[in-house]
């Protein structure tokens, strides 16, 4: 099976029509025109184009976006239950912040993606601070601490534009937004145990993780072209 030069394999399904095209993790539907070989396309099946390190860069940036939401979910579970396995659990998650500033490195060097890894680790404790928060039922609170986090947000949207023009600040921020409104609708979901309300939204959490993911790759890809070219 397909992996990435990290080891890593893809958590999202191949979407493809066409039987000659080899490409194990295409999202090109019917558009697709590969002709027996490895290859992405630029804009689903428009340009082809024959570039082996933007496919690693695109599944490693969904991994640690799948792995954001998924270990989310994780501590909201473990914190609303009092499960024992909590602070292990938050430990994994903030490793995520990690994970996303890495990918960051090559590109932009220690110093950027550092501070990138920074705020997402904000983003990410003010996110199980908002669950104590709401589990204790402490409105104030939760008021105060939802301004942190949609702060955290515009934060990093203003970071991703400036450094990289190609990322939309306001696009972003919405997106990110989205991510705050429906991550918060899952925790007050399974606080209230509603089980399967909280796994409906946690759909849509990861289907638009994905698009973060993908916008801040293709961002990557048009600033540094030179580093996705063919290399034959």
């Amino acid at each position: 099976m397909w992996q990435n030069e990290q080891g890593y394999y893809p958590y999202y399904q191949r979407n493809c029509s066409n039987s000659a095209c080899l490409n194990p993790h295409c999202q090109c539907g019917e558009n697709c025109k590969c002709n027996h070989s490895h290859q992405c396309h630029e804009g689903w099946g428009n340009n082809p184009i024959y570039k082996k390190q933007k496919v690693s860069l695109k599944s490693s940036m969904r991994l640690v976006w799948e792995q954001h939401v998924y270990w989310t979910r994780m501590t909201i579970i473990s914190l609303a239950f009092n499960l024992p396995d909590v602070d292990s659990t938050i430990k994994r998650l903030l490793r995520n912040a990690t994970d996303m500033g890495n990918l960051l490195k090559p590109f932009y060097g220690n110093e950027i993606a550092e501070r990138y890894s920074k705020l997402i680790r904000e983003h990410l404790l003010i996110a199980a601070e908002l669950v104590k928060a709401a589990k204790a039922g402490n409105q104030k609170d939760i008021a105060a601490i939802e301004r942190r986090w949609h702060e955290n947000g515009e934060e990093v949207a203003v970071f991703l534009n400036r450094i990289n023009p190609f990322i939309s600040r306001e696009e972003f921020q919405k997106m990110w937004f989205e991510h705050l409104a429906l991550t918060t609708q899952e925790a007050v979901f399974m606080l209230q145990k509603d089980f399967e309300s909280s796994i409906a939204v946690f759909n849509k959490i990861e289907t638009q993780a994905l698009e973060m993911a993908d916008t801040i790759t293709a961002g990557i890809v048009k600033q540094f072209p030179e580093k996705f070219q063919n290399k034959s």
